[in-house]
């Protein structure tokens, strides 16, 4: 097996992740539009956490993103910026649009999911989205 691995001053690491986020009472209110939007958004900031974003698609309810880290990544302040970031920013782009559908500050759920690649596989993936809507 090869391994695309990553190195450091003193370290060697392939550290890739799954972040499932998802909407506010689970409302389906993302678009093609938006969910290229929040890429942009979350874009915009990944160098400053040692983040690269190797993709990002969902569906009207969520979004997966799929990210490589560093070691000294600090994933809790990356997932709490891309959260808050990506909320504040599609509620202000899409402010009419969405004060039918969630009201307040509100545009993702409180949880997230975040799964190591190496742990993943669809099924997992689909059994945390459905554990969601339930």
């Amino acid at each position: 097996m090869e391994y695309d691995l990553d190195s450091g001053a003193h370290s060697t690491f392939s550290l890739h992740y799954h972040l499932i986020l998802t909407t506010k009472y689970r409302r389906g209110v993302l678009t093609e539009e938006r969910t290229q939007f929040i890429h942009e958004v979350i874009s915009g900031f990944t160098d400053n956490y040692g983040v690269e974003l190797t993709n990002l698609d969902g569906e009207d309810d969520h979004v997966y993103i799929l990210f490589r880290a560093k070691p000294t990544t600090d994933l809790v302040k990356f997932i709490n910026t891309a959260k808050g970031a990506t909320a504040r920013r599609i509620r202000n782009e899409y402010a009419d649009e969405l004060k039918t559908e969630l009201w307040g500050d509100s545009f993702w759920n409180d949880s997230y999911c975040l799964i190591s690649t190496g742990q993943v596989s669809l099924d997992v993936l689909k059994q945390y989205v459905e554990d969601q809507r339930e």
